[in-house]
């Protein structure tokens, strides 16, 4: 399907528009409401890399299409991510052989241990089993579906679906690499859990999931207050779910602190991948192409970032 011309001329108000006749759905509710955040044009890239890389991805769109450059990108970056969880590991088993940070995972875990009851354990299970195998998946896909039906796209669905995967094959690849034993289970709070201790999956797919999810709901907000709101709402989340895996003695720190670094570097290439996108779909709907891809076709305008 063919991208719609972006034009500035309002639409009549209804179900696909704000009361400002602004294109909410599909590819131009996308152009209109998802590229610009506090005034920040996300389609324009101040570095050299950057503007290379819009170079690649457009030129990937004329045979794959938006969606398909998207999904290249993407798994571009999960390669990337998997390079990454290998050079941490290597970093993160030094430091724990020179007892740098890990000297806090002891200390930390006594803390822990000190303020339980069984009334709050009871709550921090509960609690941390929305981050698990079978709760994150449920609550991701639910929020999906509902974000993919209100801006009639898929890009919602490329997004989250990617992240989550990108994120669970890194806490694979990190505990392969690793294989560290969690804390004794006499320290721990049952259910007992028995895989390798690092990394946190549950404090890596919180900050993975809420954060893309988050990024797409500031997409839409109008109010700096509303932004704020929603990126501490998922940075919340997420820390309050990496300190619940060490309250309960199913991990120590260290696990929890490289698996919301990974977290964090993953989420960076997802939003990366999807303002290379968002760049590419502006400039199609405006009818730029890169130089030489078509018999006919124009160079493309000059990039003013």
């Amino acid at each position: 399907m063919p991208d719609e011309p972006l034009t500035d001329k309002p639409l009549p108000y209804g179900p696909l528009t704000d009361k400002q006749g602004i294109p909410q759905t599909g590819v131009r509710g996308e152009l209109r409401q998802d590229t610009t955040v506090g005034g920040r044009d996300l389609t324009r890239w101040q570095s050299r890399v950057g503007r290379l890389l819009v170079g690649a991805v457009q030129r990937i769109s004329q045979t794959l299409g938006p969606h398909g450059a998207l999904v290249l990108t993407l798994m571009l970056g999960a390669v990337t991510a998997a390079a990454l969880t290998a050079a941490f590991a290597e970093v993160y088993e030094s430091v724990v052989q020179a007892d740098g940070v890990a000297g806090l995972d002891h200390p930390v875990l006594a803390a822990g241990k000190s303020l339980r009851s069984p009334g709050l354990d009871i709550a921090v299970t509960a609690f941390t089993d929305v981050g698990g195998t079978i709760g994150m998946p449920i609550l991701a896909l639910a929020v999906m579906g509902a974000l993919a039906y209100r801006r009639r796209s898929w890009t919602p669905v490329i997004l989250i679906v990617t992240a989550g995967l990108g994120s669970l094959l890194m806490t694979i690849a990190g505990k392969r690499l690793i294989g560290r034993t969690r804390p004794d289970l006499s320290d721990a709070v049952p259910p007992y859990e028995h895989s390798a201790s690092f990394p946190s999956g549950h404090s890596l797919n919180a900050v993975v999931i809420a954060g893309i999810v988050a990024y797409l709901i500031i997409l839409r907000l109008k109010t700096a207050r509303g932004r704020v709101l929603a990126g501490a709402a998922a940075a919340l989340f997420a820390a309050a779910m990496g300190l619940s895996r060490v309250y309960l003695g199913h991990h120590w720190l260290t696990d929890v602190l490289a698996a919301w670094a990974l977290g964090a570097a993953w989420l960076a290439l997802v939003v990366t991948a999807h303002r290379l996108y968002l760049t590419v779909r502006k400039r199609r709907a405006r009818g730029e192409v890169p130089a030489g891809t078509a018999p006919g076709t124009s160079a493309p305008k000059a990039e003013r970032a």
